[in-house]
C-alpha cells in the first residue's frame, strides 16, 4: 500500500544525513545499490501478532551510495506485511494502529529532513 501526501516524496538530503536521521527514527537501510536505497522501519500489531514493515525508497540523484557525500531524493514511502519466508504482500488491509504510527514516523522524518 502506498501512503500518499507524506510531504516526503522529491525531498533530497546527502546520505550521510539522511543515514542519520533515519537510524534516529528506528529505521534500517537493507536493501541498496549504487543507484538506490530502501529504508524500512518494523512495525508488530500485538492484536493480530502480525509484523509490517514502512519502507521508503531513496534514489541517487549525484554520486553513488556508500559516499557519504552522494545526494538522495526520496520517492514514495509504503507499507507491507510481513509474509513467510521473506516477502511483503502490499495488497493486505493496514490496521489504523499500524497506520498511525507509520504517519507518524513519516511526519518525523520529513521533519528532520527540512531542518
Amino acid at each position: 500500500m502506498i501512503i500518499e501526501a507524506t510531504g516526503l516524496k522529491g525531498l533530497k538530503s546527502d546520505l550521510a544525513h539522511l543515514d542519520e536521521v533515519t537510524t534516529k527514527l528506528g529505521f534500517v537501510r537493507w536493501q541498496w545499490e549504487y543507484t538506490r536505497a530502501t529504508y524500512d522501519f518494523k512495525l508488530e500489531d500485538k492484536a493480530s501478532k502480525s509484523v509490517y514493515f514502512l519502507r521508503v525508497n531513496a534514489r541517487v540523484e549525484s554520486g553513488k551510495l556508500e559516499s557519504p557525500y552522494a545526494i538522495l531524493f526520496l520517492e514514495d514511502a509504503y507499507i507491507g506485511k510481513e509474509t513467510f519466508p521473506h516477502g511483503l504482500d502490499y495488497n493486505s488491509p493496514i490496521p489504523e494502529s499500524v497506520l498511525k504510527i507509520s504517519n507518524q514516523k513519516l511526519a518525523q522524518l520529513q521533519q528532520l529532513l527540512a531542518d
